[in-house]
Parts: C-alpha cells; sequence; structure tokens
C-alpha cells in the first residue's frame, strides 16, 4: 500500500464519539457493560454521588439495599458462588468501608471474585482525618486480591475494566476500587467503556508444563492405591465434567474439602466422602495409605491436613493448581501440574490407563460401613428424644432430592450439613470455609438467590451465627428474598462448646447463649415462621417450609451437649481421627 493510500485510510476511520460523563455516571456505564444486573450496598455521604446517578439506572441495574455493610458483601459472594458471576458491592467511606474488611478476607481466602466500590473523601482531604476518612487501601491490601484509588474521574473506566479482569481471571478475589468524591462529580470526555483483556506483568493462568502432566500420568498409570481429592478449583474452573471424566477412566476415588462440595454429585459411585477435620472416617484414615494422592484445586489447608509432619508421607503427591504459589505451599509435590483444572485434566485424563482399583475402592466401602455403625447411625436415626442436626439434614434431603442450594454459617451445624445434605449438581454447597465467618449464612443466601433464582435457596444456621446478621431479615422483607431459614438450635456456641467439653475437662466458658424468640422476631418482619422440638413434627414442618410461597424461618430444637464425629483434634495426624 502506498504512503498516499494509508494516509486516506486513517483520514476516514471515524473519530470516537465522545460524551461529557460524571465520573459516578461511568462507575454505573462500566456495570452495565460488564453485564452487571444486581448490585448490593448501602449509601452513604462519601459515595452519595454514585447513589444520585444510580437514581437515573434503576431500569438497567438492580440495587439490594442491605442493613449493613458486611450484609452487602456476603450476599455478594453467595451471588458470585451460586452465578460463577462477579459479586458487587457499593458501600460508603470509614466506617463503611471497614464494615467489608470482614468479607473481603472471607472472599480472599475462598477465592470469591468481588469488585467493590468505596466511596471516599475528597482528594484534597486525604491525609487530613476528615470526617469518616479511612486509609482503606493500606487496610484492604493484605485482604484483595488488587486495590486502587482512584482521584481523577478520567481513570475510573479503566481502573473498573481492570479490576473486574483481574477478579474473575486466574485464581479468583475480591477487588477494592476506592474513589474520591471529586472523582464521582467530576465531569470528563467519556469515550466509551473497553474491557481489560490482559495486564503487564500479571499472568492470571501458568503455562502448563507437558512433561508434568506425563510425569503425572506414568504415577498414576502405576499407582496399586490412587486417591483423588479436589477443591473448589474445580467448580471455580468449571471443570466439573472434567473430574468426572477423570476418576471414571481410572477408576480413582475421590473425596472433597468442604467448598469442593458439590462439584461431583455426592451420590457418585467413586465419590467416596469429606476430608478433613470432621470429614468421612476412610478418606482421612486412607489418605495415610494410598500410594498416589492425587489434589485437585485445593490448598492442602490444616483442617484437611492435621499434622503436616504426619501426612500422606508414604505418597507420591500430584499437584494440580492454577496458582502456582499453592504448590509445595505445605505439601511437596513430586509432579507439580501448574494450570486451569479444566484444562489439565484432560490432557492428563488422555494420558491414564482405564482402570478399576476394585479392592482399593473396597477399602473405602467397609470404612464407611464402620463409619456408618459407630457415629452415623445414630446420628440419623437417634435412640435420644432430642433431635439431632444430621437427622434435620436428612430429613431435608428427602424433599429437595439434591436439587437445592444450602448456605451454611460456621460451627456444629455447618460440619453436619456439609457431612449429611445430598447434592446433584454444582455450585450448590454455599459456605464460609478458609475464614470460618459466623453470620455469613444469612446475607450469604440472600446472594445465593440472587444468582440462582430458580433454584430453592436454603439457609442451615446456628442460633449464635443467626444473631450476628439477623438484621439481614430487613433486606428479605424489603426485596422478597424466597430463602427458607432452618435455624439449629442448641441454646449454646456448639463447636466451642464441643472442644471445651473434649479438650478443656467441660468447663464451659462463656458459650451458654441465651437467644430471642425467633419466630416472633420473624413474624415481625412479615415472615412467617414456626418452632418445633418434636420428632413427629419435622417432616410436615419441612415440606411446608419449602412449600410455602415466600421466605420461612423455622426453628429446630436441637440436642444441647451432641458431638460432631467423627473429629481429628487439633495438633494429630489425619490417621488419629476420632470416631466417638
Amino acid at each position: 500500500m502506498e504512503i498516499l493510500e494509508i494516509i486516506e485510510e486513517r483520514i476516514s476511520v471515524p473519530a470516537k464519539k465522545t460524551v461529557s460523563i460524571t465520573g459516578s455516571e461511568a462507575v454505573l456505564e462500566a456495570m452495565i457493560a460488564e453485564g452487571v444486573k444486581t448490585i448490593f450496598g448501602y449509601p452513604g455521604g462519601a459515595i452519595m454521588p454514585i447513589y444520585d446517578a444510580l437514581y437515573d439506572y434503576q431500569d438497567k441495574l438492580e440495587h439490594i439495599l442491605v442493613r449493613h455493610e458486611q450484609g452487602a458483601i456476603h450476599a455478594a459472594q453467595g451471588f458470585a458462588r451460586t452465578s460463577g458471576k462477579v459479586g458487587v458491592v457499593f458501600a460508603t467511606s470509614g466506617p463503611g468501608a471497614t464494615n467489608l474488611v470482614t468479607g473481603l478476607a472471607d472472599a480472599q481466602i475462598d477465592s470469591t471474585p468481588l469488585v467493590c466500590i468505596t466511596g471516599q473523601v475528597f482528594a484534597h482531604l486525604l491525609g487530613t482525618d476528615a470526617f469518616q476518612e479511612t486509609d482503606v487501601i493500606n487496610i484492604t491490601t493484605p485482604v484483595t486480591k488488587w486495590n486502587y484509588q482512584v482521584t481523577d474521574a478520567t481513570e475510573i473506566p479503566a481502573a473498573l475494566a481492570k479490576a473486574f479482569y483481574i477478579a474473575k481471571s486466574g485464581r479468583p478475589g475480591p477487588v477494592l476500587i476506592d474513589i474520591t468524591k471529586n472523582a464521582q462529580v467530576q465531569k470528563f470526555d467519556y469515550e466509551g467503556y473497553t474491557k481489560c483483556k490482559k495486564v503487564r506483568s500479571y499472568r492470571p493462568k501458568p503455562i502448563v508444563r507437558k512433561e508434568y502432566i506425563a510425569q503425572a500420568a506414568k504415577l498414576i498409570n502405576e499407582a496399586e492405591r490412587p486417591f483423588v481429592i479436589f477443591g473448589q478449583g474445580v467448580i471455580l474452573g468449571e471443570a466439573e465434567n472434567e473430574l468426572k471424566a477423570f476418576i471414571e477412566k481410572g477408576g480413582l476415588p475421590a473425596a472433597w474439602t468442604i467448598l469442593g462440595l458439590s462439584a461431583l454429585e455426592t451420590g457418585h459411585p467413586l465419590n467416596v466422602g469429606m476430608l478433613g477435620m470432621h470429614g468421612n472416617y476412610g478418606p482421612n484414615v486412607l489418605t495415610n495409605e494410598c500410594d498416589v494422592l492425587i489434589a485437585v484445586g485445593m490448598r492442602f489447608d490444616d483442617r484437611v491436613t492435621g499434622r503436616l509432619d504426619k501426612y500422606a508421607k508414604q505418597a507420591k503427591v500430584i499437584h494440580l493448581d492454577i496458582d502456582p504459589a499453592e504448590i509445595d505451599k505445605n505439601v511437596k509435590a513430586l509432579a507439580p501440574v501448574w494450570g486451569d483444572c479444566k484444562e489439565t485434566l484432560p490432557l492428563l485424563t488422555e494420558l491414564i490407563e482405564k482402570k478399576e482399583h476394585t479392592a482399593w475402592l473396597q477399602r473405602f466401602h467397609e470404612a464407611t460401613v464402620k463409619e456408618n455403625e459407630i457415629v452415623i447411625y445414630d446420628e440419623l436415626h437417634p435412640s435420644k428424644q432430642e433431635m439431632s442436626m444430621g437427622e434435620v439434614i436428612d430429613a431435608l434431603n428427602e424433599f429437595t432430592k439434591g436439587d437445592a442450594v444450602i448456605v451454611t454459617d460456621v460451627g456444629q451445624h455447618q460440619m453436619v450439613a456439609c457431612r449429611y445434605a445430598k447434592f446433584t449438581q454444582s455450585k450448590s454447597n454455599v459456605t464460609s470455609g478458609g475464614l470460618g465467618t459466623m453470620g455469613f449464612a444469612l446475607p450469604a443466601a440472600i446472594g445465593a438467590k440472587y444468582g440462582a433464582p430458580e433454584r430453592t435457596v436454603v439457609a442451615i444456621i446456628g442460633d449464635g451465627g443467626f444473631q450476628m446478621t439477623l438484621q439481614e431479615l430487613g433486606t428479605i422483607m424489603q426485596f422478597g428474598a424466597d430463602v427458607k431459614i432452618i435455624i439449629l438450635n442448641n441454646r449454646f456456641l456448639g463447636m466451642v462448646r464441643q472442644w471445651q467439653e473434649l479438650f478443656n475437662s467441660r468447663r464451659y466458658s462463656f458459650v451458654d447463649i441465651q437467644s430471642p424468640d425467633f419466630v416472633m422476631i420473624a413474624k415481625a418482619y412479615g415472615i412467617a415462621g414456626k418452632s418445633i422440638s418434636d420428632r413427629k413434627d419435622l417432616r410436615s414442618t419441612l415440606k411446608e417450609m419449602l412449600e410455602h410461597e415466600g421466605s420461612y424461618l423455622l426453628e429446630v430444637m436441637v440436642g444441647k451437649e451432641n458431638n460432631v464425629f467423627p473429629m481429628v483434634p487439633q495438633g494429630c495426624g489425619v490417621g488419629e481421627i476420632r470416631l466417638k
């Protein structure tokens, strides 16, 4: 092409149209461009310009007014976990921003993609201890994947594009963008929104090294007792089908972490149960008897491994993870398979031989029989007059058929629900795994319903955790979220009490908690409810709750001093799991 033709071609390219808009409008235009439909938030002075702009965007963006900023971020987590999309939060400066910190920490450790927008004081007031000013960037740096402070409106489109890209790509996580008030009101020439596709020096997916895939396949093919342990990385990578194909071809028994629960249907013949402190007997004990341990999308946290110096010392370890920092962090891998498991699992499946490992799988079944005789049968069919948490979950399974989303808080009820709830599809188990945040379930269940509006959402909560965020009943009342709430009330801070019983000679120090009339409180918020204490009422009331149009609160009075077993005591190895 001659120079004259090049010049003419450049002249003929139309210039980008510009329009003058405010920084606040740019924020909302970014939301629309990123496909956001639901925002959870709470207004305040420093973010008021964004809320003022939101008034004119109500036909395009739905805003859910929570009752506390912590409720907003937990709701966004629930939304992200059931939808697979980025959860979005709006909060003001100072206390509004600091009220997000618990949720940020929770999302960071559980790899939940969030974009949080916080308002900030005018740029010229930064560092002056202005009203409701906090250094939110330094406060949230340890609990975010990335954060950034915007002081000029022209930065907003690019900053938000980068925020959404970082939050969702690679190993997901929370991102916080702090926007000063002057940037929110400032007008600038807006040339449209361009989604971010890459960030210099940031590689969300490591390069897959085929030699490690081959090495891993060789180890699996030579193994006599291979064992797969999988975590939430399978769900985040949308690699559920790839995992299933992998274990079925290799005849590989597979167990899950609590965040990996529902990646593989609980009724699958190769699904051998839950790992960890309150996991199933077989997966824990046989971890120390397998010859090849294949970890997929999990991070070997302490609740899964127990004492590291006693963990799977006999096994050759294969670790598949998208985050290179997780490989060799806690457990040394002989075959470190970096990469997205949706990409690496098929490569590995192609190279492994089709096998059954019948005798090895039978060991897991025998362990299940033993656990059933000593623990499970009595938990699901208690001879005591008082109800057990396990029988409530078991009865719930009869009605949900494994199709519901189960959102749990933190404590004994969480472990019982994770042990006994049945699931037939992925993105069905929503819980606070790494941080263990009491108060998580109620707001997270609200968000989960917005993330999966066509599914039944049931929140399982203890009497202690419920009282930490029960104000979010107001959010349910105002917006009509159809959330079914089951409070398993044992009149104790149950998990702490269990530890005090087992390890502190029953010195019950400040765990006896008194609660209000939960049904009456629900009624005050316009929510139907019932409290039961007799098992003859259990199934009929569960049926009533699930068939009720709209939200419903069911309080079930359960045994005060029931314990959750099996249990790996702190400081012990997984092979030292107690059945009673």
